[in-house]
Parts: C-alpha cells; structure tokens; sequence
C-alpha cells in the first residue's frame, strides 16, 4: 500500500493545468490567475491632496498668517495656475496638488474670511500630500500568476486599468456515483437500497476548491453501464468515480474501464478511511475512483481531490492547510495505516485550537461527518496520545466544506 503522501505525489504529478480564459473584472472573484498583472498607469499619477483644505506654500502657512485664496481645485479639476507667495488654493481630497505648493492647511485649522484665509496652525512641508506613484508605478508587477482573486484583489487590478483579466478556465470535474444499490434523493429506493449521497458532496467540494462539478447519472453494478457512463466524461479534465473502487464481485470499475482503455497507476492506499482508492488515465482522462463509504469519499476528496483540482486550476503544489492543535481527550496507539479523524474544535482560555475526536468514527456516518470542524490527523504507528498533547488538524471551513 502506498503512503498518503506517495499517492498524493504520484496523483498531483499527472496533472497539468486547464488553459486560459479571458474573463471581465466582475467576474474574476475566486478565479485563478493565469498571466501577471502590473500597472497600466501610476496611481496616483500625480502629487493629490489627502484631506479637505488649502494648498500652501509651508513656508508662508504659519499660525497667525493671512493667504490670500486664488483658485479652487476639486477632484478632477486641477488648478491651472501657480501658487505663489502668500497665496492659496482651496482644494479638495483627491485633487491635484498646484504647482507651487508643498503642503496642505487643513479645513479645520483655517478660519476662512472675505479677505482670504487665516492660519491657525503650522503647515509642515509635504504634510497630507499622498505623492505620485505611492500606491503603484506603471510596470509594476502586482497581482502574480496561480494566485486565486479575492476582492481586495479585484480593486487593485481596477486600479490599476485593467478591465479583463487572463484566468485559467475552471477545471471540469465528472462525478459517477455506481452501485445498484443507490438511488438519487427523492426517488423511490428497492429492497435494500440506499439515497445516494456521495455524488452531492462530491459535486459541492469540487465547487469549492474552483472546479465545475458534472454529476452523471448513477451507473448500475454492470461493467456495460460503468464503461458507457465513464465514456460520456470524455472532454473533461477530470473523472471521478465513487464506489466499486474495491475487489469484490460488484466492484466494477477497474475491470469495467480495462477495455475502454484504462490504465491503472495504483489502487490501495494506506490510510483510514479511504483505503481502496484508484488512481490512472481513462485514455487522456485522469480518473480518480474513491471509495463507495460516504465518509471514506469525502475525506479522500479533502486529501487527494482538493488539492488535485487546485493543481488543474493553476495552483500546482497547493495542499490542505495543516494546523496545530492540543488533544482534548487521549487516543490510543495508531495502527500501520494514517488516520483522519473526525473531531470537533474550540478554543481553549489561550486562544488555542483544542481537537477532540469523535468517539464513533465509522466510515458510513454522515451525521458526524457534518458536525465535525476539522480532520484530525494520526501519523502510521503513532504511539498513544494523552490529552494536552499536540497534534495536526485540517480545519473543514478554511477549505470551504
């Protein structure tokens, strides 16, 4: 059985990311970078007053001085003259700086007047003057290439005069869930059947870590149905099986494939929950199989798919944040295979993160699944644990699921 970080190695290895796309500003939140972005100007490009007042020679703008007022200058408006001795110019946030002056008197610290305005305290040369380029200058790198856009980041590009921007296409993701056993929720279930959930999940996980989710519909325990289902993600970059990934008599989808091309990398991994996982091309189609359990599939997908959608999305190299946590309750010694366990979190009187994990830890337990705040990691052959102890957490929510 390979390593959880072999596999992942080998998995994040065979991916290359999507290609590029040119999307506008307002849809650029979330997406991912495919081409820098530098300044197209400089901002501001010119010496602009911070705050509400008068432009002043600092030298003339003594307390007790009297200037006389020549001019108005609002934002967008530049003043066209030049400030000269014992003069001002009232001026607005924003606005450029006439020439001449080299400070800026506060509205709140003139006392203006018919004959001109009063100083009421001292102008220091350069104050409340924002200078040409203090933001950014024009070439200026700004935005790097992989990095996924926030707000903040859509602003600065804006900014910076860029009205489109260059973004890799989000990757598409098939999603088959196989099984004669499951039925889709709402639908009538047979003798022994289940809802199928894996496939929602799924679907939702892959939305959030920048993918396209395709849900196709849910192929029986026939290696006929399996092959044509699978056949029908060809044209996306990624397939993603859930169930059958395993070797028994219904576990179909390593024999199912073989004839329509598939090629296995590797199927067993040594971690808990999630051991039997496929990975291999269905021709030019990476797939990933995961396992059929609910919970198995969804930690798989937070180890193993994240990261894989993030590779094909731009971020190559982009895992899993790991924290650091203190047990809340002890844990006996771990076993030969990794563990992931589902626990809760909260903080403890120093601010500090404190993981306690579920008693039942199931693999088909969904409900616990849903309440648990984070993953909480054992290392194979991991001795046992006292509480207070500190340990490794994936935090559910810094991943968006």
């Amino acid at each position: 059985m390979l390593s959880v970080a072999e596999a992942r190695e080998r998995i994040l290895g065979g991916l290359q990311p999507v290609g590029a796309e040119t999307v506008s500003l307002p849809e650029g939140w979330g997406r991912v970078l495919a081409a820098p972005v530098a300044a197209r100007l400089t901002q501001p490009p010119a010496d602009v007053s911070a705050m509400d007042g008068y432009a002043v020679r600092a030298a003339d703008a003594v307390k007790g001085a009297r200037l006389v007022v020549i001019g108005a200058a609002p934002a967008g408006h530049p003043f066209g003259g030049e400030l000269g001795p014992n003069q001002a110019v009232r001026i607005f946030t924003g606005a450029a700086v006439p020439t001449g002056a080299d400070g800026i008197l506060l509205q709140e610290d003139a006392e203006s007047g018919a004959d001109g305005v009063l100083v009421q305290e001292d102008v220091h040369p350069g104050r409340w003057i924002r200078r040409a380029g203090l933001d950014f200058h024009v070439g200026e790198a700004l935005l790097p290439a992989g990095r996924r856009l926030t707000a903040r980041d859509i602003g600065l590009a804006a900014a910076a005069n860029h009205p489109w921007l260059s973004v890799h296409r989000q990757p598409r993701v098939a999603i088959l869930a196989t099984g004669d056993e499951i039925s889709l929720p709402g639908d009538p279930m047979g003798a022994g059947g289940i809802v199928s959930s894996n496939a929602h999940a799924l679907a939702a996980l892959v939305r959030a870590a920048g993918g396209v989710p395709i849900v196709l519909p849910i192929a029986r325990d026939d290696a006929e149905a399996i092959a044509a289902a699978a056949q029908s993600a060809r044209g996306c970059d990624l397939l993603v099986t859930t169930g059958g990934a395993s070797v028994g008599e219904h576990d179909l989808v390593q024999s199912a494939l073989g004839p329509a091309g598939f090629a296995l990398d590797f199927w067993k991994i040594a971690m808990r929950p999630g051991k039997p996982l496929i990975w291999g091309r269905l021709g030019t189609t990476p797939l990933l199989g995961l396992p059929g359990n609910p919970v198995s599939s969804l930690v798989c997908g937070v180890v193993f798919l994240w990261p894989a959608i993030a590779a094909l999305g731009g971020r190559p190299g982009l895992l899993p944040p790991l924290r650091t946590a203190r047990l809340g309750a002890a844990l006996a010694a771990n076993d030969q295979r990794a563990d992931f366990l589902r626990a809760t979190l909260k903080r403890d009187a120093q601010g500090q993160w404190v993981a306690t994990a579920f008693p039942a830890q199931d693999s088909s337990m969904l409900k616990t699944m849903a309440r648990a705040d984070a993953l909480l990691l054992r290392a194979p052959h991991a001795p046992e644990a006292p509480a207070g102890s500190s340990v490794e957490i994936l935090v559910l929510d810094e991943l968006g699921l």
